[in-house]
């Protein structure tokens, strides 16, 4: 099977919650699955703009992005948060390729036309997943920032949810995992829904039970199940162990997204 992981949050920023996602992303390479990692940096971006004296932005869950944040997310997204992905699953003995968006013109963006404007914001405009087989070919995992090329040679930053969701619809993946903060989708009782289909969302959306982050998100598992991917989960981090376990084990942990 072939599996896309999405990983932000706590899972990078905290070293043995990295390490546990990690290992379980390595442990489903291992069963014979193919595996790719997509992963965002938000707080680290966040951290890294404070200590440039940038107070950050954000509008529906996006970060408004000028020139001079994106070049931040480009340094940190693309360097230091996609390499030290690349070590943990090197450490683990497993040989992982890092990316940036615009490597191998996997994925190419346009600037996603917002009001207000958000800057360097981008939406993936087109896919080529000819380099991501090769590294599967190698036996390696591919590990991709959230980072794409425009077609007018600017860099984009592009919502790491997105991101995740296209390339599982370009891989033809089985299954997209997002590995989160958030112990899944809360319902209006504040209990973590279990299954939550497409339908249920624009009532949850209008009721404002769901917000922020969490908007792109679930746009990102809807693009994913209409583009032919076969399951969406949103899976609390801490969980991560349970990755290898669901192909063939029923999980109960955080929210499984359906068409209906």
């Amino acid at each position: 099977m072939k599996y896309v992981v999405k990983l932000g949050g706590a899972g990078l920023e905290n070293e043995k919650l990295r390490m546990d996602c990690a290992r379980a992303i390595v442990e489903l390479a291992k069963d014979g699955h193919q595996v790719a990692v997509v992963h965002g940096g938000g707080v680290q971006l966040t951290k890294t703009l404070a200590a440039l004296g940038k107070k950050s932005e954000f509008i529906h869950g996006l970060r408004v992005t000028d020139a001079e944040t994106r070049d931040a997310a480009l340094m940190v997204l693309a360097g230091r948060v996609n390499k030290s992905l690349v070590a943990a699953l090197g450490q683990l003995g497993q040989q992982a390729v890092g990316l940036a968006g615009g490597d191998g013109n996997v994925f190419r963006a346009r600037k996603k036309k917002t009001n207000p404007d958000l800057g360097f914001v981008g939406e993936i405009a087109a896919t080529d997943p000819t380099w991501l087989d090769a590294i599967w070919k190698m036996g390696a995992i591919p590990v991709i920032s959230s980072i794409a090329l425009g077609f007018d040679g600017e860099y984009y930053n592009v919502n790491a949810d997105e991101m995740a969701s296209a390339a599982a619809v370009a891989t033809r993946a089985d299954a997209l995992v997002f590995l989160t903060d958030v112990p899944g989708v809360k319902g209006a009782d504040g209990a973590v829904m279990r299954w939550l289909s497409l339908k249920e969302i624009p009532q949850l959306e209008k009721s404002q039970v769901i917000s922020g982050g969490m908007l792109p998100k679930l746009k990102a598992c809807k693009d994913a199940l209409l583009g032919g991917v076969k399951r969406v989960r949103i899976l609390p981090a801490e969980a991560a162990f349970v990755l290898p376990d669901l192909v063939h084990t029923r999980v109960n942990d955080g929210t499984e997204v359906m068409v209906a």
